[in-house]
């Protein structure tokens, strides 16, 4: 595998598919290796594949990484799976669940997670730019009480949190919205950008349900809003991505919207909208579209599950995922933002697939 200096300090848009792809194959292939050899019950998974030999590297070299083994995401529900010594293990990450759902937990040493941190900074400074800024965390700081054990959304929040250089929670343990204390941070920053970040439904449903009743609005035409953890909620209440910013836009002037897709099984290397809509695979992750059918590839453009790929597992082998969400790749190397690699867009969960995005589970009081 590549040292973690080199792999961090590749473009995170810089590599087309004539070297990616060969790139990916031989990292993937090396971290199901990795796995194998770390991972007792990750390598009893392999052993139920007929293509097993492809570890050995001929076969995967052949049929790229596409062919290698991957794993559905539902099992980091099921099993502690974790490819390094327990006693190097740093802490545990949770997906978001609705009471009585389980949780995935996934398993971090610290340079894996020192390695998501890194990344996430490295692909969100391509949209925000290198200063820290000025930072409206759409949520409440009441969700962050356990620091060994994070939940998705509070390691959402903390991970975003590293772009700010003074940054204010814009609700209240009560997700009351803080109306003063807002209008005194814009004041404080005035005339400079804003960075806000929140998580989908909870973005519309308190943000701007609450923004839409104040009779004085709140200007943040200088804001820049990252958002993301699913939208089944807001597809079941028929609010198109359209709609979302249209109305941020009206209640409080916001024109540059990014939605993100990721998940907490992949921490770090998340999937980002572009200027054009498109959410783009970065150099260390990629999607695969596959057929519900049979699992082969679905050609260009064609609906299907979405195998989601990442260089960043190291300490568990979530590298090769396939998820419960449909999509479509839309292209490859040739959007119009200029940024190399696929860009594809998310459909929504399959059916009878449970909630699991930190929108979607989120539960009001």
């Amino acid at each position: 595998m590549t040292d973690w200096e080199t792999l961090l300090s590749l473009p995170p848009y810089g590599m087309g598919r004539e070297e990616k792809h060969p790139f990916l194959t031989r990292e993937l292939a090396a971290l199901c290796r990795h796995h194998q050899a770390g991972c007792p019950s990750y390598a009893r998974m392999l052993s139920a594949w007929s293509e097993t030999e492809a570890l050995a590297g001929s076969s995967s070299r052949a049929h790229g990484y596409e062919g290698l083994p991957f794993l559905p995401v539902r099992l980091f529900k099921e099993f502690d799976l974790f490819s390094v010594p327990e006693e190097s293990l740093h802490k545990t990450l949770t997906s978001s669940g609705t009471t009585g759902q389980q949780v995935s937990r996934i398993h971090l040493d610290r340079e894996t997670s020192a390695a998501q941190s890194k990344v996430l900074t490295i692909i969100v400074r391509d949209f925000l730019g290198n200063s820290r800024l000025p930072m409206i965390i759409l949520d409440t700081s009441a969700l962050l009480q356990n620091r060994a054990m994070f939940s998705a959304r509070g390691a959402g929040v903390l991970g975003f949190s590293l772009f700010a250089r003074d940054k204010i929670y814009a609700f209240d343990e009560h997700m009351n919205l803080d109306v003063a204390g807002l209008r005194a941070f814009l004041e404080k920053h005035r005339g400079e950008p804003i960075f806000l970040f929140g998580f989908t439904y909870m973005v519309w449903r308190h943000f701007y349900g609450d923004l839409r009743t104040l009779a004085e609005p709140i200007d943040l035409s200088q804001g820049i809003l990252i958002h993301g953890g699913g939208w089944k909620k807001l597809a079941a209440e028929a609010v198109s991505p359209s709609q979302f910013q249209n109305g941020l836009k009206e209640v409080c002037g916001i024109r540059r919207v990014h939605d993100y897709y990721g998940m907490v099984e992949q921490t770090g290397a998340i999937f980002m909208e572009c200027e054009k809509g498109h959410l783009h695979a970065p150099v260390w992750a990629d999607i695969l579209v596959r057929s519900p059918r049979d699992f082969s590839l679905a050609p260009m453009g064609e609906k299907g599950l979405i195998e989601a790929v990442s260089l960043l597992p190291r300490s568990y082998p979530g590298h090769l995922l396939l998820t419960e969400d449909e999509g479509r790749i839309l292209g490859e190397d040739d959007c119009p933002c200029g940024r190399k690699g696929k860009y594809f867009q998310v459909l929504g969960r399959i059916q009878r697939a449970e909630a699991r995005g930190c929108s979607d589970t989120y539960e009001p009081a």
